[in-house]
């Protein structure tokens, strides 16, 4: 028998002299293998957040007023946190619930916040939104709402994953128009599952279909929130800024007016992308026709279930519509109102103790996680010194210039913190700044509206995407390299509104 100079060669060399080894024999399994790449980007989240962490004091940002924002060592520290936490969540060195744990964690070691405020970030009623919504498309999925959804659209569509794609993305967008788009993304995403399972019989074997299907859907869903104000709450935080700063109103219709033709055109851009970059492995699915009635047949008539989880959830959306235009009724929380819908499904028994159980915690601790760095970045005074040194670089700029790196910076903040907070600190200071360069403060307001509604860069940007990561389909890098073209493509499509389209259509530009 040869020299044997590893455990695994051992291995080897024993099963080829002795044959299959028998039932109560056990033999070591080899090895496991150090995984570099994960080691070099582990090590390199903690060595950027060491080299910031520890660095000198950095200069003042100073507004155009003159008024000093000083960065603290908590801001220095909470920006250290921050990097530490990009990197961890996008090379997924360890799973991002983890990371967000990490979060909570550093703060409390490093005495950036107080433990209280940095763990209680987790339970924001933000995160008990996305739980609520993510409950919803559960309930959804478990009446077979999902499947009966997925096969009238497909049966519309068609055989050709062009028009599958084009068919969930426009339903998806619609869908934004009336309700906040995580509940859109918690319900759509069931529906996917059951559309890929006609694809691909195995659900979890990952596809350009299968991924494009996904990170198409969480794409669309923030392109289709900008229209209304019922999209999400930022639209409805910035209106409320504008009005302060500016002493003009912007209604609810003026706002879907702008808005529409650029989220449109930016469903349909992204959709010829996802088209582009995901195109599926098969043209068509062959048959899919013939089975798709054959199984819609089978769910028979629409049951009671489904009928009181369509009453129930319709109510809710109803409610939390009516805030926008009923005072009475604007001080109730929507997460209070979406999680009625929660606790209604288990008191009739629509959901029970096993899908309790099921929800994706990894998911929900992601959102904690970005709530509890967003609002560190926020209360440490680094997004505000971030946002001055930005924008000071832009006060002598043309206008163009101006619109559009402001709208960057939005875009940039959304991706890394709450968009509300991302709105919350650069919509000031941008509109503070706008007069001395003659811009109309409404082409800030939008521009910076259509920014903050599509982060497609990292998964704590938007609800959506981290729902459409649970399909296990990509990886937190492949997400990124898919966002950074539709990012470039937002701005070009956005230059062009700025530029082009909206003049056209009657909105100010600049101070006459």
């Amino acid at each position: 028998m040869a020299k044997i100079k590893t455990k695994d060669a051992l291995h080897d060399v024993v099963q080829q002299e002795l044959g299959p080894m028998p039932s109560d024999i056990h033999v070591a399994p080899r090895g496991r293998r150090i995984d570099y790449k994960r080691l070099i980007f582990l090590v390199l989240g903690l060595l950027l957040f060491a080299a910031v962490f520890f660095s000198p004091s950095w200069n003042d940002a100073i507004d155009p007023q003159g008024k000093h924002f000083i960065l603290t060592r908590e801001g220095k520290a909470a920006i250290a946190l921050f990097l530490l936490a990009a990197t961890w969540w996008v090379f997924e060195v360890v799973p991002i619930g983890i990371t967000s744990i990490t979060i909570g964690v550093m703060q409390a070691l490093f005495l950036i916040r107080p433990a209280q405020n940095a763990f209680t970030d987790f339970m924001d009623p933000s995160v008990w939104f996305i739980i609520g919504s993510i409950v919803i498309g559960m309930a959804f999925s478990r009446t077979g709402l999902t499947k009966r959804m997925a096969y009238k659209m497909l049966l519309m569509v068609g055989e050709r994953t062009s028009m599958i794609y084009l068919g969930a993305f426009v339903m998806t967008a619609l869908l934004t128009h009336i309700m906040a788009h995580t509940a859109v993304a918690a319900a759509i995403y069931p529906l996917l599952l059951a559309i890929y399972g006609l694809y691909e019989e195995d659900e979890l074997k990952p596809t350009r279909f299968g991924k494009g299907l996904f990170i198409g859907m969480a794409f669309v869903a923030g392109a289709g929130s900008i229209v209304t104000l019922l999209g999400a709450a930022r639209g409805a935080v910035a209106l409320g800024f504008f009005r302060d700063i500016t002493g003009r109103e912007v209604s609810f219709f003026e706002l879907s007016y702008y808005m529409f033709p650029i989220g449109w055109v930016m469903v349909f851009l992204l959709w010829g992308y996802i088209l582009l970059v995901y195109k599926p492995e098969k043209k068509r699915i062959p048959h899919l026709q013939e089975r798709v009635h054959a199984l819609n047949e089978r769910l028979g008539k629409i049951t009671q279930k489904e009928i009181l989880t369509i009453v129930i959830v319709f109510v809710a959306i109803l409610v939390m519509s009516l805030r926008s235009f009923v005072p009475a009724l604007g001080a109730i929380n929507k997460s209070a109102v979406i999680l009625v819908t929660t606790i209604l499904f288990f008191i009739f028994n629509i959901l029970n103790i096993d899908d309790l159980e099921s929800i994706p915690w990894n998911i929900i601790l992601l959102f904690g996680g970005a709530m509890s760095i967003g609002f560190c970045l926020w209360q440490t005074g680094a997004a505000s010194w971030l946002a001055i040194q930005w924008l000071g670089i832009l006060q002598n700029a043309s206008w163009p210039i101006f619109v559009l790196g402001i709208a960057l910076f939005v875009m940039i903040m959304t991706n890394l913190i709450m968009n509300v907070a991302a709105i919350a600190i650069s919509m000031p200071v941008a509109l503070v700044i706008a007069p001395y360069i003659g811009v109309a403060p409404e082409v800030v307001l939008f521009a910076s509206l259509v920014t903050a509604g599509m982060p497609f860069l990292l998964l704590v940007g938007a609800a959506p995407n981290a729902i459409a990561y649970e399909s296990k389909q990509f990886s937190t890098g492949q997400f990124f390299l898919a966002g950074v073209p539709a990012s470039i493509l937002l701005m070009l499509v956005l230059a062009f509104f700025v530029v082009v389209v909206w003049p056209i259509m009657g909105m100010p530009i600049l101070v006459k």
